[in-house]
C-alpha cells in the first residue's frame, strides 16, 4: 500500500523545504505517546537511512522508517484549514482508536 500524500500537503511540504533551503524529504513516523499509546511524528529529512523506505507523491519525497511503516502502511497525509485553524491530517486505515484530544492514536 505504503503512503500518500494529497497535493494540498505536498504544496506545503514543498513551501517549507524551498524556505528551509535543504532537505530530501518529509520524515513520517510514529513514537510512544500520549494516552492512547502513540504520536505521529513529522520532520524534515536531510538525509536516507538503510531501513528508509520512501514513497513519491506529487514530487514530494516521504520517507518512512521500517519499524513505523507496519502503523502508517495505507496512510494518506494530507493539509486541511478549518477556520483558523490549519495543519497536517492523518488519514489512518490501521487505527482503531484516538484519544479526544486527537494527539494521539493506538493500532
Amino acid at each position: 500500500m505504503g503512503i500518500t500524500m494529497t497535493e494540498a500537503a505536498a504544496g506545503q511540504v514543498k513551501k517549507f523545504l524551498d524556505s528551509r533551503g535543504k532537505g530530501v524529504g518529509l520524515r513520517l513516523g510514529v513514537r510512544t505517546s500520549g494516552c492512547s499509546g502513540m504520536s505521529y511524528l513529522l520532520e524534515f529529512a536531510d538525509e536516507l537511512a538503510p531501513e528508509d523506505e520512501v514513497f513519491e507523491a506529487h514530487g514530494v519525497k516521504v520517507i518512512v522508517d521500517s519499524k513505523s511503516l507496519i502503523y502508517l502502511d495505507g496512510t494518506e497525509l494530507d493539509y486541511t484549514r478549518e477556520g483558523l485553524n490549519e495543519g497536517f491530517r492523518f488519514n489512518n486505515p490501521n487505527v482503531k482508536a484516538a484519544c479526544g484530544c486527537g494527539e494521539s492514536f493506538n493500532v
